[in-house]
């Protein structure tokens, strides 16, 4: 039996707040809940603090993209000798290097893949061809020489895992699913707005310009509530000059009790991503939070989407790059409340029934518990 109270843990990031969604509410804090001593050493310039049993370590902000590759990683790296875990636990591509000199000191060295950066890369569009093709193909290689050499690999999707099996036997999808209840509110369909929502990073590529352009198209009163930061200057100065804009609500980034306000308000949450390579068979987490809150879905029409969406028979699948038909979609559940609310209450039930973050911390908590037996 594994007396998981003497196992030292410490989580890595460079790049990741620490209040991440994945690396914080679910992975730190199930470990902590199952008797691990766990620490998260970020680099965002809060400071130190303890939370939920978690011991945050701040290494101190660096500015600009270049600083955090390069002077944070380096930062993180000593403070994690001085931690001197027994496991590591690498969320950051850019800290595979570190990753490395861990497991030259013998530690038990883990990477968390939550993206498949290879194909992420190639989707840089603003890159020339040559250069992703070239960026993917080595990142590609680095990844696979430096994750074989790893205790273990821990990814956000089973594709992603499927991929790392050929390069690490011990990897493991740890799918990152809601908390059951989190986003839970007691607004009644009768009670909602005719508001439907995006919950997230706003950017070009995840389809905020034809979210909002679909808003001119609407003939209900529907209004978008769009919610989260957006990632592109250029882009929110273009949406707001949309004819569209004047029926969005941008309540701009909000924490978990301002996101389940928002999800209890409306009748719908959308995730018409662009299908680029590395969103084709990803699980996005707002989609199934949508699901949680019990509210149907407006989904990007890729297959393994489609495949959730209609075997849950939990909202509607439509061409991202079509404004008319999401506003289409818009307008059908913002007028049929009886269907939407039915399509709402099957998410929540796939939610209870798999779709949960319950389920994969135990995988993860036996995946840990593996690790101590090497």
């Amino acid at each position: 039996m594994v007396n998981r109270h003497t196992v030292r843990v410490a989580h890595l990031t460079s790049a990741h707040p620490r209040d991440d969604i994945r690396v914080f509410l679910k992975e730190c804090r199930s470990l902590a809940l199952h008797g691990y001593e766990v620490a998260l050493v970020v680099a965002d310039g809060r400071g130190d603090e303890v939370r939920d049993g978690v011991a945050i370590v701040d290494v101190g902000r660096s500015a600009g993209r270049m600083g955090r590759m390069f002077k944070a990683t380096r930062r993180v790296y000593r403070k994690a000798l001085e931690l001197d875990a027994d496991i590591y636990h690498l969320h950051d591509p850019e800290l595979l290097p570190i990753g490395l000199k861990l497991k030259r000191r013998g530690k038990t060295v883990v990477f968390d893949a939550h993206e498949d950066v290879p194909k992420q890369i190639l989707g840089k569009h603003y890159l020339h061809p040559w250069v992703r093709r070239i960026l993917s193909w080595g990142f590609a290689h680095f990844e696979h020489y430096v994750c074989a050499r790893f205790d273990g690999v821990v990814t956000a999707t089973p594709y992603i895992r499927d991929k790392f099996l050929a390069i690490n036997p011990r990897s493991v999808d740890i799918n990152n699913f809601p908390m059951i209840g989190e986003l839970e509110n007691a607004v009644t369909w009768q009670d909602k707005a005719d508001e439907v929502c995006y919950v997230g990073s706003i950017a070009q590529i995840r389809g905020v310009k034809e979210l909002v352009r679909a808003m001119e198209f609407t003939r209900t009163p529907a209004r978008l509530n769009l919610v989260g930061g957006f990632a592109e200057a250029q882009v929110e100065a273009a949406v707001r000059t949309y004819p569209g804009w004047g029926k969005v609500n941008a309540t701009g980034v909000q924490g978990r009790q301002g996101v389940r306000d928002v999800l209890g308000r409306s009748v719908a949450g959308v995730v018409t991503l662009h299908p680029a390579s590395n969103y084709l068979d990803s699980l996005p987490i707002k989609m199934f939070e949508y699901m949680s809150a019990g509210i149907p879905v407006i989904a990007s029409d890729f297959d393994l989407w489609r495949t959730i969406v209609q075997d849950s028979h939990c909202g509607l699948c439509v061409d991202p790059l079509d404004p008319v038909a999401i506003a289409s979609a818009i307008d059908h559940l913002v007028s049929h409340r009886a269907e939407a609310e039915t399509m709402g209450r099957n998410g929540r039930q796939a939610v209870l029934s798999f779709y949960n973050w319950a389920r994969e911390e135990a995988k993860l908590i036996e995946f840990y518990d593996q690790l101590r037996s090497l």
